[in-house]
């Protein structure tokens, strides 16, 4: 049926700040090459679509798709037009749920750039079965929140069974250098999560633990990443990172996916690294205590120019251990800011690596579903770096 379709990718909420920078992407990294997919932009206006596509120099032809997410009627018609669907439009929890829906009666890959376990969960619970069945695949945080984490560990762990003919039951995330904070979006769903926890607080249980997509599976006790500490295998002083509550969630759920390749015993942490000393413990406290919704005043849709998204970057490190003392080490890096340019490049190779995709439907994860074939695309195409560090 999917062969079938209009277009091989369709780009929802593309009037928006990160939604822009995926339609500009695709019209620009594209442009010309035996393997352009075929595609459109999405959202409510089309008056609104025809400027964004003027304004980022998409060709005039670059075909125009109305939904509006408060319209279910014209998202089953989207999602019946394209084999792939990449949604911009956040907080999930307020906009997303109808267009899961639609994707999974259509037998739709989906993608979005979500951060929001409670609603990730609902979905898992709702609709996991029907997606197996109509052979959509749901791929939820395939931007900065969860992608290079996700794959990061995916990368270790490889190399770790290679070497070591095992994976390593520790590993450690840390975050040793970033430049460019998180996304309006981002902020406005923690605020909506937050909302969502006062009404219910039960789903407070269900955020703090680390194996809230595993349903079925409780692993053995993780790190809080709560508090300062110091980290013995970076010598330095680490603080808590905002993202670590999605992400490690993620990585678990990867680790279920695949049958629990990295063992069912699997201890996984992020952290930020300060420095060494006194000055880092400083540092590391002072990170954990300060306001994360202060670090951002931009509203979803808005978000840095773009030479600060060009002079953003980042730089995480991944440490395998085993009880025996053996480590192993390895890192990924992005060339732009994590929230908007790297995020945008990450969603839409995810788009193009679904479209050369098999796999059987269901809800996934990036590293579960794409894996290595995702690695090869955003190293090519994306600006991401992976490597073994000796």
């Amino acid at each position: 049926m999917a062969e079938a379709r209009e277009y091989d990718i369709i780009v929802y909420g593309a009037t928006g700040f990160t939604g822009r920078l995926v339609a500009e992407y695709l019209a620009h990294h594209y442009a010309g090459r035996a393997d352009a997919p075929k595609w459109a932009m999405a959202g409510r206006s089309e008056a609104k679509l025809a400027e964004v596509r003027d304004l980022i120099g998409a060709p005039k032809d670059t075909p125009l798709v109305i939904a509006d997410a408060s319209d279910p009627a014209s998202l089953d018609a989207m999602a019946e037009r394209s084999k792939v669907v990449l949604t911009t439009v956040g907080p999930y929890q307020l906009y997303g749920a109808d267009l899961v829906a639609a994707c999974v009666r259509a037998g739709t890959a989906y993608a979005d750039l979500c951060g929001e376990p409670g609603w990730m969960r609902e979905m898992i619970d709702a609709h996991e079965q029907a997606a197996k069945a109509s052979g959509a695949r749901i791929t939820f945080s395939c931007g900065f929140d969860s992608t290079p984490f996700d794959l990061g560990v995916l990368f270790l762990q490889a190399e770790a069974v290679k070497r070591h003919g095992k994976p390593a039951p520790r590993v450690k995330g840390r975050v040793r250098k970033m430049q460019g904070g998180a996304s309006g979006g981002t902020v406005a769903s923690l605020t909506e999560t937050l909302k969502a926890v006062a009404k219910n607080p039960s789903l407070a249980l269900l955020l703090r633990s680390s194996f809230a997509l595993t349903p079925g599976f409780e692993g053995p006790a993780q790190p809080t990443g709560l508090v300062p500490e110091y980290d013995s295998a970076t010598g330095t002083w680490t603080a808590p990172f905002i993202m670590a509550p999605i992400n490690t969630k993620n990585v678990h759920r990867t680790n279920m996916l695949l049958g629990h390749k990295w063992g069912a015993d699997l201890v996984y942490d992020e952290m930020v690294m300060t420095t060494i000393g006194e000055a880092g413990k400083a540092m590391a406290e002072a990170m954990a205590k300060a306001n994360p919704f202060g670090e951002s005043r931009l509203k979803p849709g808005e978000g840095p120019s773009k030479e600060e998204r060009e002079a953003g970057f980042y730089d995480i490190l991944f440490i395998g251990e085993y009880p025996d003392g053996t480590t192993i080490r390895a890192s990924v890096q992005g060339d732009r800011d994590p929230g908007y340019g790297s995020t945008s490049k990450m969603l839409a190779e995810t788009g193009m690596a679904l479209l050369g995709n098999e796999g059987a439907g269901g809800i996934w994860t990036p590293g579960a579903l794409l894996g290595d074939a995702l690695i090869e695309r955003l190293t090519a195409h994306a600006g991401l770096t992976f490597q073994i560090e000796e």
